[in-house]
């Protein structure tokens, strides 16, 4: 953690469109961190690796650097393109990149849970970010969203009609600021408004 409080995070692949995606996701799961990209070991090195509190690293990456990362096992999570047990490192966690968007949402927002229940280990979220946004209906219909329901089954399960589920469903993104629905679901699941092993 660096002076502000606030966790760094860093990505090391090379390659640029996943640590694109990775560090969006990894900025919606936690708001409060600072992600910082690498496309090599080499440039990591150059900038105070110790500062941070995780590293999210490509499988070639940890393997040509094998010391570095053992000695920071617990810090660090391997990126792996197989669910193939036998194309992991055991000995670190992995994370299979080669899925679905509402997969590797779940796959994150398990390995935060798993590390920083409750914000165990991590700083408290800034005052703008624990105020209650929107209203209990908005409530109800994201967490429906989440979990995979359709307007006309969100609207039937609320006794509401379709068109307030699309204007409820219209103010929660714009409130938010989100755009898709991968966002809404870390929004959801770190607010506690849904849990997790219902998405």
């Amino acid at each position: 953690m660096n002076k502000e409080g606030r966790p760094h995070i860093a990505i090391i692949d090379p390659n640029t469109l996943a640590v694109l995606g990775l560090k969006q996701l990894l900025q919606n799961v936690m708001p409060i961190a600072t992600i910082d990209t690498y496309g090599s070991m080499a440039e990591l090195m150059a900038n105070n690796p110790e500062q941070y509190m995780h590293y999210f690293v490509s499988m070639n990456i940890v393997l040509e650097n094998k010391s570095f990362f053992t000695e920071r096992q617990r810090k660090t999570i391997v990126l792996t393109l197989s669910l193939n047990s036998g194309n992991t490192l055991t000995e670190f966690h992995s994370l299979c990149i080669n899925v679905p968007e509402s997969e590797l949402v779940r796959s994150l927002l398990t390995l935060q849970h798993r590390g920083h229940a409750n914000g165990r280990n991590m700083p408290e979220m800034p005052k703008i970010l624990q105020q209650k946004i929107l209203s209990d209906r908005e409530i109800e219909v994201m967490s429906l969203i989440v979990q995979g329901y359709i307007n006309k089954e969100i609207a039937d399960k609320l006794n509401i009609g379709l068109a307030t589920v699309i204007t409820h469903r219209k103010n929660i993104m714009e409130k938010l600021g989100m755009k898709s629905v991968s966002a809404l679901t870390i929004y959801a699941v770190m607010h506690g408004y849904v849990d997790i092993n219902k998405i």
